[in-house]
């Protein structure tokens, strides 16, 4: 069975929409089989963007996701990869399909990063290597 981490990031906590993208995938027919709230720490977060640093955007990022709490959670089921990919929608808000999570709840702020509610991994070996900084001691 495939497994993903989906991180719903600070502004779908503050947003209160925890339930609502946690509804989603499970209405989607994937389980739940892991959570967790943090907040997350420069090193975490360091660890998990590493392939985005000396980029214009990767201070600003760090400071966004450590801008207050985030739920990590482990999605499994068949294709949840791509299924939650394609559940999440465009990483543009203002182009994300209705129906997706950032098309239905998320909006360009005209912040230094987008704030897009949600994060997915995006292949096998992304979701195996940041499920492990997420839950470092295994799910």
């Amino acid at each position: 069975m495939e497994r993903t981490l989906v991180l719903i990031k600070p502004d779908g906590v503050r947003r209160s929409l925890v339930g609502e993208v946690i509804s989603r995938i499970e209405s989607k027919g994937y389980s739940i089989v892991g959570v967790r709230m943090m907040n997350a720490d420069r090193s975490i977060l360091e660890h998990h963007y590493a392939e985005h640093q000396g980029k214009p955007f990767y201070e600003p990022l760090l400071e966004f996701m450590s801008s207050g709490p985030i739920v990590a959670l482990i999605a499994e089921g068949n294709r949840v990869i791509e299924g939650f990919r394609s559940l999440a929608g465009a990483t543009d808000p203002t182009v994300a399909a209705p129906g997706t999570i950032r098309g239905d709840l998320a909006r360009d702020q005209g912040t230094k990063v987008v704030q897009n509610i949600v994060h997915g991994s995006d292949s096998v070996e992304s979701a195996t290597r940041e499920i492990a900084i997420f839950f470092p001691e295994g799910m």
